[in-house]
């Protein structure tokens, strides 16, 4: 995953004005087309402080990997299939 860490501070997005066009046609008498806007403001302090963060996190944390593998190959590994199902349907709860 890449984070650009040097984006601009505001972003400006693109107005849909299809929709807005169906809805002038539609209502005679009313003024001019209106043109919605959203910009949205970044505080680049933090988006640094956190694209450092995120960046010091390694890819695979191979300490975990190499363990389950370890504990795969010598038979020791065993799933708790309780805890499985627990797992999931507290995870369709959210």
């Amino acid at each position: 995953m890449k984070i650009e860490a040097n984006s601009p501070p505001v972003i400006q997005l693109p107005v849909d004005r299809g929709a807005k066009q169906v809805l002038n046609n539609s209502l005679a008498g009313t003024q001019g087309p209106m043109e919605d806007r959203t910009t949205f403001h970044t505080d680049s302090n933090s988006v640094q402080a956190l694209t450092s963060q995120a960046m010091n996190f390694p890819e695979v944390r191979q300490d975990k990997v190499d363990s389950l593998r370890q504990a795969v190959s010598s038979g020791t590994y065993h799933v708790n299939a309780t805890k499985t199902a627990e797992a999931i349907i507290e995870s369709k709860a959210v």
